[in-house]
């Protein structure tokens, strides 16, 4: 299977073309959140990445409210709401989980992701966050370490496939790894990654 990722665009129209040139080589579309600045335009934003004609499973970022992307996301025919919420297609299994990105621990997501456990077994999982698991090269701010430790701990306990995350620019394109888990920031012009 073939994603394009993509995370943190802030609906720049540049990075949203960038992305769209990339669609054609991918089966299935994941957006890690802040597709605005603070919900400016966010209709308009939606409608551009519905248009790219394929699905896409987005989350919302720290610059989006879950209500808002989840209410909206009802009208767009190609996007699917994924905060606290799991999908499968092709064997493998989606999980995501928005918003946030500068608590250091969070109790919610350690609840929600026990029910999660249960069903990544014999399953590639995919792990979608807007915030970055800690003490990664992707939390890494001038040696300081700034992501979430619940993401951390869950990834070294589960070992997903997979986990794509962004909120912190100065670490787009990172790619690093938990175990046997890689870790990307695909950017807000988006990476094809192959699983």
């Amino acid at each position: 299977m073939k994603i394009l990722a993509f995370t943190d665009n802030h609906g720049d129209p540049e990075d949203l073309k960038a992305v769209k040139k990339k669609v054609k080589n991918a089966d299935i579309i994941i957006c890690g959140g802040d597709i605005t600045i603070f919900e400016h335009e966010i209709e308009y934003n939606m409608q551009k990445i519905n248009d790219f004609g394929k699905e896409v499973l987005i989350i919302h970022g720290n610059h989006e409210s879950d209500f808002v992307i989840r209410e909206l996301s009802k009208y767009f025919k190609n996007i699917r709401f994924m905060h606290k919420k799991h999908y499968e297609k092709d064997g493998h299994l989606f999980f995501g989980y928005g918003g946030g990105g500068f608590a250091i621990s969070d109790k919610e997501f350690e609840k929600k992701s026990k029910s999660i456990e249960k069903l990544m077994k014999e399953k590639k999982t995919i792990l979608i966050l807007h915030g970055p698991p800690y003490k990664t090269k992707l939390d890494n701010i001038g040696g300081a370490h700034v992501g979430n430790k619940s993401f951390t701990n869950f990834i070294k306990k589960t070992q997903p496939e997979l986990v794509i995350c962004g909120h912190i620019h100065e670490c787009f394109h990172r790619k690093d790894k938990i175990g046997k888990t890689r870790i990307i920031n695909p950017g807000p012009d988006g990476e094809i990654i192959e699983i």
